[in-house]
Parts: structure tokens; sequence; C-alpha cells
């Protein structure tokens, strides 16, 4: 699908790549793969930088369920158990509730680069991922994260947080599938 490869044309960071291919292939002929689909053995390369947020519960008690270990580095601690409240507070929290919501509800994925992904880590320079996951093939019930720092030359980012959606201008087959789905 021409959108997919337009997404993915957009990734920075070939781990993104991989683990958007994988995603993809792993959905098979429906719109979101489910966690089940999903075999963590098959990107073992990846697995430092991957978090699983669990929402069945409801996004405003949603939580990292897991969290590779790279991410207590770029997140400056262990956020595996912690509410999305608890890892994104501050004055980011706005920008990651936005993302996740946005990812939550429109069942499509996104990515973007931002300084300062957590209070207290504005030395950090995040590249960032987010693939929406469904049990049923409707409602988003886990969000897959992809998380990895980047060079901290702060001259080619700018200072407030860059986003990129997916994807800019949405083709009619994937407009049907919305509306069958969403």
């Amino acid at each position: 699908m021409l959108s997919d490869c337009a997404f993915r044309a957009q990734l920075a960071i070939q781990g993104q790549r991989d683990l958007f291919d994988y995603w993809l292939h792993s959905a098979g002929e429906r719109p979101i793969p489910a966690r089940a689909d999903l075999d963590p053995l098959k990107v073992p390369r990846l697995l430092p930088y991957l978090g699983l947020i669990d929402l069945r519960e409801g996004f405003d008690r949603g939580l990292f369920r897991l969290a590779g270990t790279r991410l207590r580095d770029i997140y400056g601690k262990e956020i595996t158990g912690k509410r999305l409240g608890e890892v994104f507070s501050g004055t980011c929290a706005a920008y990651w509730r936005r993302i996740h919501d946005r990812v939550a509800k429109e069942g499509l994925p996104a990515h973007g680069v931002v300084r300062g992904p957590a209070e207290g880590r504005d030395h950090v320079l995040l590249f960032w991922l987010r693939l929406p996951l469904s049990d049923d093939g409707v409602r988003v019930d886990r969000i897959l994260c992809h998380d990895t720092t980047g060079p901290g030359d702060r001259a080619h980012v700018p200072a407030e947080f860059t986003l990129y959606r997916y994807p800019p201008a949405l083709p009619p087959a994937v407009q049907a599938r919305q509306t069958q789905y969403g």
C-alpha cells in the first residue's frame, strides 16, 4: 500500500523501519495486528528499545506493561508497570497524551522526534514510533512503542516538539477501512 510505503520512508531509524515492516506483516489482512500476532523473538535486536502500553483498562489507566532495558536510560527510570501519567508528566505530558490518544482513537501509526521525552530529560533527543494493536480488530487496546536516542546535536532539532503523523493524506482505500472500523 502506497501510504504504508510513504510512512516507512519517513522513519529515520533502521530499527523502526524493521519494526514497522514486522508490524505490517503481522497484521496479515487485518487493519491492525493483535498482540498475539507478534512474537518478540522475531525481532530480538529491537527488544531493548520496545515498550508495550496496555490500554485495556481505559486510556486514563494505561500503563507500560513492558519496557526494554534501553527505555530506562531514555526515561531516567524503570517504566515497566508505570501509568502513562507517571512516565509522561510536566511540560511534555500534553504532547504524549495527544500522541497516544490519537494512535488509540485513529488506529494508525505515528512517529516523530522530540527533545526531552520526559520531565528532567531535556538532554535526550528521542526518535519515537507508536504502532496500534487490537485484539478484536476494532478497538486499539495496546500500543507498541519503539524509542531510541539520536545524536545530541541540538542545532538540528527545533526546541519545540516535532510530530509526524501517519498518513499525511489518507488514500480512499484507507478512508474506507477507517469508516468500517472507526
